[in-house]
């Protein structure tokens, strides 16, 4: 078999794996809430939030995809040149192993933050400044700074106005909420499909062109296999689920009702088809965190847990420095070590 098939195939699972561990730890968070609040049991939650998974990371465009394929680091730049492929293993790698080290300590990890802190951090070893397309990353990280807050703002806002227009109902209005929150949560689960399985699709396809194996034609710059193999891989880590992140979120930031969950679902989602309309990888983690603080600071600012939404800043803060240096030293690693190998 040809070298640089088997090299393509290895990234390729090397890169199903990382979305299987974003829809372990990620996903989970869109069942969160809706179990947080007993309006659905878990077995229920996470097969119906899995379907709707599908449905967005496979019918709703692939402008994220695009975005982190070739708007961070040029693909082209690269082909050609043998050592090229390190970066996308590097990447991988690091952003892969954060998530799996912040699933095992049950924090929310941002796959958005990861990834470009990983292709940043290669791509700087491999190429210097300017191999990295400074506009477009410092356009992500302002967007991902700035879409926790709006998931905050608009959550408590509309749990605000909610409780405004439910003001004086009886008791049996929270039925009439624990419908909606699922119709939300299901909304959130489509609007988390249609963004972060793309991340997944755009680190394939930007190997592929590396390694020759794929060049895009026309409007096409997502091969349809791709989006079918990455679309499957982050539901199955949907039904796989963590658990830890499940309760870190939907019971550890604020113990929410059914009119908590609608409104933070309903604002997250909201946050979330914004940036994917723009082609923005954005951290749905964050958002839904951001989302749970605003509806729990707009019922009362002391049910809050800010302790535990402190944990979640810090690693929200950390991941992408943290990954820019993993990834170069796993990249100046491997590519010593190929290179020793006299490959």
């Amino acid at each position: 078999m040809d070298t640089t098939l088997i090299i393509g195939i290895l990234i390729v699972v090397l890169a199903l794996v990382f979305d299987f561990s974003n829809g372990f730890n990620d996903s989970a968070n869109i069942v969160a809430t809706v179990i947080g609040t007993r309006a659905l049991t878990p077995a229920k939650a996470i097969f119906f939030a899995s379907i709707f998974e599908f449905i967005g990371a496979y019918f709703l465009g692939t402008a994220v995809a695009k975005t982190i394929g070739k708007g961070i680091i040029d693909p082209m730049i690269i082909t050609g040149d043998k050592y090229g492929i390190v970066i996308i293993f590097a990447t991988v790698l690091s952003a892969a192993g954060w998530n799996v080290i912040c699933s095992i300590f049950g924090f929310p990890v941002s796959a958005s933050h990861a990834l470009v802190g990983g292709l940043v951090g290669a791509g700087m070893v491999a190429g210097g400044l300017d191999i990295v397309q400074w506009k477009n990353v410092l356009t992500i990280i302002v967007v991902l700074i700035l879409a926790p807050v709006m998931g905050f703002v608009g959550s408590f806002i509309v749990t605000k106005i909610v409780y405004f227009l439910a003001r004086g109902a009886t008791p049996r209005v929270n039925k009439l909420f624990k419908f909606l929150q699922i119709c939300s949560s299901m909304t959130f689960a489509l609007s988390h499909g249609t963004n972060d399985a793309q991340k997944t699709m755009g680190i394939i396809t930007f190997a592929l062109i590396v390694l020759g194996l794929y060049k895009p034609t026309g409007d096409v710059f997502i091969p349809n296999w791709v989006i079918i193999a990455c679309a499957l891989s982050i539901t199955l880590g949907i039904v796989l689920g963590g658990k830890a992140v499940i309760s870190t979120v939907g019971m550890d930031i604020y113990k929410i009702k059914p009119i908590n969950g609608f409104s933070a679902e309903g604002a997250g989602a909201g946050v979330i088809y914004l940036a994917t309309a723009l082609g923005l990888p954005v951290s749905t983690t964050h958002i839904i965190s951001g989302a749970v603080m605003g509806t729990g600071a707009a019922e009362r600012i002391k049910a809050v847990r800010w302790g535990q939404s402190a944990n979640i800043f810090i690693v929200w803060l950390i991941t992408i420095p943290s990954t820019i240096i993993v990834s170069a030293v796993i990249y100046y690693l491997l590519l010593n070590g190929i290179k020793f190998l006299g490959w």
